[in-house]
């Protein structure tokens, strides 16, 4: 097969613009190996000198590597890291202000030869911040200037003119994840740290306790073993009445059971009407499923999911009950996914 630069400058087919569009990510994916075969211990050195900072780990670059430094920034910050990014030529123009000596600048640059870049050189050392660079050649003039470079070696663009950042840009991206996720490894980075900073969206719903979202207080219904069934209903007429949930507790609010419209229809289907005044605890559903506080929404609906319930109690370590997942406080709040 001819090399990607000696193809015509418009494909004639649909096969041959798929068969160039497959070169290109040869081209990066044998980039990345090459990366991943010579990295260096520099990469580990780089991560212990960011978690062992105090500070805050300042993200820059220009054009292309500029862009992949915001990623960069945004995935440090979102596993753990204090991080932000910034522009190298709004930096000389006041935002160097950002800038704090215990912070560690890291400067994305393929050539290490950035003007915009290395014009923030001096200014961070007056300024007394760390700088970690990545970038192609240790011998670059950012490399020589950075207190620890993460060389990548020469990387041949996927560009048919060869100028284009793509293969670098890639390999920028992949080597700055690699360098994130081992900061996040050294901080023991947990899910429940990662639901902290994605209260938002389908990964946040995943991730959120069942206490953001559980009914609590005077939304539960709730009721003594020894009232009847009949009494419960007509007490708890009202606003409670959205959910078709009876909680049974003791007097030390510890959760004894559960009766729902579903056992009342059943009451109803078999002719049982005659122990609609009888005690409700002799009805109800004994030791429940249910979920303690502190759960994910994802495990409370994978209980929910598993013995196709719509309501799930909430219980405390002690087995008191604090709350209640009704299924229709779900709808619309769950991703594609969970609704199977």
């Amino acid at each position: 097969m001819a090399t990607i630069t000696e193809w015509p400058l418009a494909s004639d087919t649909e096969a041959e613009g798929l068969a160039f569009a497959r070169e290109v990510l040869r081209i990066e994916a044998e980039a990345l190996d090459r990366v991943r075969e010579r990295l260096g211990d520099s990469i580990a050195r780089a991560a212990e000198l960011i978690y062992r900072s105090p500070g805050s780990v300042i993200v820059t670059g220009m054009g292309k590597a500029g862009l992949v430094g915001q990623k960069l920034a945004a995935t440090l910050a979102s596993t753990g890291t204090r991080a932000f990014p910034l522009h190298p030529a709004e930096a000389v123009h006041g935002d160097l202000g950002r800038i704090r000596a215990d912070d560690i600048v890291l400067a994305l640059s393929q050539s290490g030869e950035t003007e915009e870049v290395l014009r923030l050189i001096p200014a961070l050392r007056r300024l007394g911040a760390g700088l970690v660079a990545i970038t192609e050649r240790a011998s670059s003039s950012l490399g020589r200037a950075a207190d620890l470079c993460i060389a990548l070696g020469p990387i041949t663009e996927a560009c048919p003119l060869g100028l284009a950042p793509s293969a670098s840009t890639t390999v920028l991206m992949a080597v700055g994840d690699a360098l994130a996720l081992l900061v996040s490894r050294m901080r023991e980075f947990t899910a429940e740290d990662f639901a902290l900073y994605h209260p938002a969206g389908s990964l946040g719903r995943k991730l959120a306790r069942v206490e953001e979202v559980m009914r609590t207080e005077r939304r539960l219904r709730r009721a003594e073993v020894d009232e009847s069934v009949r009494s419960v209903f007509v007490r708890l007429a009202g606003p409670r009445r959205r959910s078709g949930a009876v909680l049974i507790v003791d007097e030390a609010g510890t959760l004894l059971g559960i009766f729902t419209d579903s056992d009342l229809a059943r009451l109803f289907e078999g002719r049982r009407e005659a122990e609609l005044d009888g005690p409700i605890g002799a009805v109800m559903t004994q030791h429940p499923y249910c979920v303690h506080v502190g759960s994910t929404l994802a495990d409370a609906v994978d209980v929910m999911k598993a013995h196709r319930i719509s309501e799930l109690p909430v219980v405390d370590r002690s087995g008191r009950l604090v709350g209640l997942v009704d299924v229709t406080d779900l709808i619309g709040l769950l991703p594609a996914d969970f609704e199977e």
